[in-house]
């Protein structure tokens, strides 16, 4: 029986009459409504003709979590008066319930990808919602593109609906071809803001780790709310690891302590979701709350400003949720789950100072992820660089390169980056392609069943509880009884069924700890390591890695590292799951890493010549190398000047002064006169260190390169430019003494240091290619005394003041009172008169 009632209270009934038009219109439409208005239950319904007299239509709706994906559909059920698998129905991953009479069906947007994959008609389908689109998850971006290209090419009676539970729906209107925005109105409640900072400074998350100080102090704060506030607590925390260990501090409280996200058993999120028995609850949960799922019952909000997002480090090939600050869009979200009901509080475990200094929105997921799944998708849709598909945002370039070379290197795409038949293959095993690769390589070694194993301990990590050691988790997770073992046996009989009898190994005689080291490696290749000791190793990916004090895995001689971060403070990558490996198996899971050869390089100041057999960055086998390549030895030379500067060859003053001429009519007049700067002269040694730089051999040999000899290789001869280089650029100026006085030429002008009674009768400064020089004066002992770049002015002006000064220090040199009227001597008085 209908629950019309129940239909009736939700507030996004009034704005259903503008989507339908819209969509019957357009056919696409983007519908903004907030969290509990009832867009994810009422709408599907509607559009499906299940609530009226409207047609019979076929409703897909895509969530981006499988929690929100099956409370969704059974809470349709429920308004229907249905169980699930009836007119509703739900499918995620390892789970199914839809039957003969289902025309709404709620999936995940990763399995909507493996249909449109395997049919891009979606034959029998009239619309399809995308859920909670301003999530901006990968996979919901990736749904909308596909969707938007088969609207245009084979199904344009496809309708399509944006879901959002914001009002920021510019983007998507733009992006479906600037369709109709329809908003619904919530009934929310005030909403009273209290800002509950820590009293001592906590430190800030980094990688997965969260300050035990500030758990503690979600945790006082939830007590506090408890005490001055009515109904039931909704606490949002970054993930698995921090819920559990505030429940723990929950010990005692006056409640009921749920725990909420992704993991957790589905008796338990239906518990939750069906709202409260009488008893006051705290519920514990990720921001899986914040949008996808209405929790009843709650008015107070415990918010810890913290969530998680996807981040890779591309160079280091390490790919993690990170412990992030949550966004401005987010706060408000989860603020407004305490006013869904009645007026509500929201506590904010951050000072209101720094509020304004969050982002506005969380990061899309297509700038920060690893991409390696979405350029696979791409280019099993026919589209490689995904230059064709409608993305609110592109891909970055450099992510796409390091996802091509990971494809690249499992075989899932050729050097065009064209799918392969096995790329095509690994896109159906609704995997990462790292781990699809490891399920269909290692289930041809070990067995499918052994291989589908290891995949599911890797397809979604352990709890920390399990350890770091992979092989253990395994057999910890064969004998468990709690919500992730289970999970972990329903993702296992998948695996198992998808390459059941594609490989012939079986795995017996092999130990789990070969078994799950070999499917991990085959899985990160990059991350493969070999011990330096005392708990530290090197991944084939040059990066280093360090295990726990105490972990059991500080003895082996290898890893297979499967989850690891880097903190942005750390040289190391920090190891929190790997498996024991011994060498052969490093080396077949690896073998693309493997190099032979030659190494010439630059070490500690000094030309470096071995050959060297390495897996990456780690080194098997090295010997000298006696007679090293030629062109090697030069690379290594040249490396060497670029690392320590041209230092390393013979300057002398002359060289110097050689060098800044050049410059400086570099700087004045251009070309042809060349640019001396320590990068142009690095940029082509060619020009002027052959061939002296071809016979070197070592770092003596580059000391003796006379680099005033090199440089004037880059004079301008051909044009004839080169002889006027004394002209243009002189290195002495001969002053009226008769003395010739080196010119200096490092600054912005040119310097000519001179005592100043040689430069008397001297009217005009002297120029150089045109420039004034910097005349710096000298008193007879040789002391700065003026400097001027007009001498006619300082004759006028500043020549008297100068006089009375160094008459008094020095009355043996003469001093006369027009300049212009005596002969320039660098003599005193007495010597001028026996000359």
């Amino acid at each position: 029986m209908i629950r019309t009632e129940a239909l009736d209270r939700l507030p996004v009934r009034t704005a259903v009459p503008a989507l339908e038009r819209a969509l019957d219109d357009r056919g696409v439409a983007v519908l903004c409504a907030p969290p509990g208005t009832g867009k994810t239950t009422l709408v599907p319904l509607v559009l499906a003709g299940l609530t009226g007299d409207g047609p019979v239509r076929r409703v897909l709706v895509a969530e981006p979590r499988r929690i929100a994906a099956r409370a969704a559909a059974r809470r349709m059920a429920w308004l229907l008066g249905e169980r699930p698998g009836e007119r509703v129905g739900f499918t995620v991953r390892g789970e199914r319930a839809v039957g003969r009479e289902t025309v709404v069906e709620v999936v995940t947007t990763g399995v909507l990808l493996q249909r449109l994959q395997r049919d891009q008609e979606l034959p029998g389908v009239d619309v399809v919602i995308i859920d909670e689109c301003h999530e901006r998850h990968l996979d919901a971006d990736t749904v909308a593109a596909f969707l938007l290209d088969v609207r245009e090419a084979i199904r344009p009676d496809l309708r399509l609906v944006a879901a959002s539970a914001t009002t920021d729906a510019e983007g998507w209107a733009r992006l479906l071809g600037d369709a109709p925005v329809v908003e619904a109105e919530g009934v929310s409640y005030p909403v009273e803001v209290l800002w509950a900072p820590p009293v001592r400074p906590v430190k800030p998350p980094h990688g997965m780790r969260v300050d035990p100080a500030l758990l503690t102090h979600v945790a006082a704060t939830v007590r506090r709310a408890l005490a001055e506030r009515e109904g039931d607590v909704l606490c949002f925390l970054p993930g698995v690891g921090e819920i559990g260990r505030v429940a723990g501090q929950l010990a005692g409280v006056d409640a009921e302590v749920l725990q909420v996200h992704g993991r957790a058993p589905a008796a338990v999120q239906d518990a939750v979701l069906a709202g409260s028995s009488g008893v006051r609850r705290v519920v514990l949960a990720t921001s899986v709350a914040e949008s996808s799922l209405t929790v009843p019952g709650v008015r107070v909000v415990v918010d810890s400003g913290l969530a998680r997002e996807p981040r890779t480090d591309h160079a280091r090939g390490l790919s993690a949720l990170t412990t992030v600050r949550a966004s401005q869009a987010a706060g408000r979200q989860r603020a407004g789950r305490a006013g869904r009901e009645a007026p509500g509080a929201v506590y904010r475990c951050w000072d209101q100072a720094e509020d304004g200094r969050l982002a506005r929105f969380p990061a899309p997921e297509i700038k920060v992820a690893d991409l390696a799944a979405f350029a696979l998708q791409a280019a099993c849709w026919g589209d490689p660089d995904a230059s064709s598909l409608a993305l609110l945002d592109p891909p970055p370039a450099g992510a796409m390169g390091a996802a091509r070379e990971v494809l690249g290197a499992i075989g899932a795409v050729d050097g065009d980056g064209r799918v392969t038949g096995r790329g095509a293959r690994m896109s159906r095993l609704g995997l990462h392609p790292r781990l699809a690769r490891a399920l269909l390589d290692g289930a041809a070694e070990v067995g499918a069943r052994r291989a589908a194993e290891v995949v599911a301990l890797l397809s979604e990590e352990p709890p920390r509880e399990y350890g770091d050691d992979l092989a253990a988790a395994l057999r910890t997770a064969r004998r468990g009884q709690d919500g992730y073992a289970a999970r972990w046996k329903q993702e296992v009989r998948r695996l198992s069924g998808q390459v059941d009898g594609a490989g012939s190994g079986s795995g017996a005689g092999r130990s789990d700890d070969a078994v799950v080291g070999l499917v991990a490696a085959l899985a990160f290749p990059e991350r493969v390591a070999r011990a330096r000791g005392d708990g530290a190793f090197l991944m084939a990916s040059g990066t280093g890695a360090e295990l726990r004090e105490g972990s059991p895995l500080r003895r082996s001689p290898w890893l297979a590292v499967a989850v690891a971060d880097r903190p942005s403070h750390a040289a190391s990558a920090r190891v929190r799951l790997a498996a024991v490996l011994d060498e052969d198996t490093a080396l077949a899971a690896a073998g693309h890493l493997r190099v032979r050869g030659e190494e010439v390089r630059w070490v500690d100041g000094e030309v470096a010549a071995r050959s060297v057999d390495r897996l990456g960055a780690v080194e098997l086998a090295v010997r000298p190398l006696k007679q090293p390549d030629p062109e090697l030895v030069r690379g290594a030379l040249v490396d060497g000047l670029r690392r320590e500067g041209l230092g390393l060859l013979r300057w002398n003053r002359d060289t110097e002064q050689l060098r800044s001429r050049l410059a400086f009519l570099h700087g004045v007049l251009g070309a042809p006169w060349p640019d001396v700067s320590d990068g142009s002269l690095l940029a082509d040694p060619d020009a002027w260190l052959e061939p002296e730089l071809s016979r070197a051999r070592r770092r003596s040999d580059l000391g003796r390169i006379d680099a005033g000899q090199a440089l004037r290789r880059l004079l301008p001869w051909a044009t004839g430019e080169a002889a006027r280089l004394d002209e243009l650029a002189p290195e002495r100026i001969e002053v009226p003494s008769g003395s010739r006085i080196r010119v200096e030429y490092g600054g912005d002008q040119p310097v000519l240091a001179v005592k100043l009674q040689e430069l008397f009768g001297l009217a005009e400064t002297p120029r150089v290619a045109g420039v004034p020089v910097l005349v710096h004066l000298l008193s007879p002992a040789g002391r700065p005394a003026a400097v001027t770049a007009d001498l006619a002015s300082f004759w006028r002006e500043g020549y008297k003041a100068v006089r009375a000064e160094l008459r008094g220090r020095y009355p043996k040199h003469p001093w006369p009172e027009d300049p212009a009227t005596v002969p320039a001597t660098r003599y005193t008085s007495a010597r001028l008169k026996r000359s």
